[in-house]
């Protein structure tokens, strides 16, 4: 008998805790949940602000470990930036305001490639991790970029123009009630880069709080890597 999924439900997945080291000698914690079948996509997650109570187990990053393997033979692979903690465990260091966390994201991007073999990367960032991500997730091997309530608070012109000349996929979920950028001001900033897709969500929040918010943005991340694997079930 099928039940329905709810916020505690955890669908079957490999699953293995991992470390890795940064450029400046710092140990990261983090883990990566992999279809027991073939593998869609791999996304590897840049989670909110600590400084906010963000990490690997944010609520969006958490259900989409829990559900996307299974659901979309999607790989997501998380970990805690510098100074971080969850029930992974503490990453090493001290939270840099998003400057020194640009180690973090070189060598979490090395670490997928070079240690886990991934072959089809992208990196999904969401409020304070969709700022490092902008910022510091250019390597050429990675296929695009999934933002998730994106601040633009810490991203310069300068930088949005990178990704216009760089001409790689972005796809940006921005709430109609986000804190800190609404649909409107996001068209106008973003305007530097053509490419864009910016998917404006109506009744949503910045944290994306509740089951319907979370179906969203799990169907437009699988919508983005693997869309032959839609719709995805709200049964199992």
């Amino acid at each position: 008998m099928s039940e329905l999924i709810r916020p505690s439900t955890i669908l079957p997945s490999n699953r293995k805790e991992f470390t890795f080291q940064t450029e400046d000698g710092l140990t990261l914690v983090g883990e990566v949940a992999s279809p027991i079948g073939p593998v869609s996509a791999s996304i590897l997650c840049l989670h909110p602000n600590p400084t906010g109570g963000g990490m690997m187990d944010s609520h969006i990053y958490k259900k989409a470990a829990n559900r996307l393997p299974e659901m979309a033979g999607i790989e997501i692979i998380r970990f805690n930036t510098r100074g971080t903690t969850s029930d992974r465990g503490t990453s090493e260091g001290e939270y840099g305001d998003g400057i020194s966390e640009a180690l973090d994201v070189i060598a979490s991007i090395n670490y997928c490639f070079e240690d886990l073999g991934v072959r089809n990367l992208w990196i999904m960032g969401w409020s304070f991790g969709t700022e490092i991500a902008l910022k510091y997730a250019k390597d050429a091997r990675i296929r695009g970029l999934i933002l998730l309530s994106p601040p633009l608070m810490k991203v310069s012109d300068e930088e949005l123009a990178f990704w216009a000349v760089d001409g790689r996929r972005i796809v940006a979920l921005i709430p109609e009630h986000d804190d800190y950028l609404k649909p409107e001001a996001a068209r106008q900033r973003f305007s530097v880069i053509p490419q864009i897709e910016l998917i404006a969500v109506a009744e949503a929040k910045h944290l994306w709080v509740g089951e319907p918010a979370v179906y969203r943005v799990l169907s437009e991340i699988t919508q983005v890597v693997a869309p032959d694997r839609l719709p995805l079930p709200k049964e199992y």
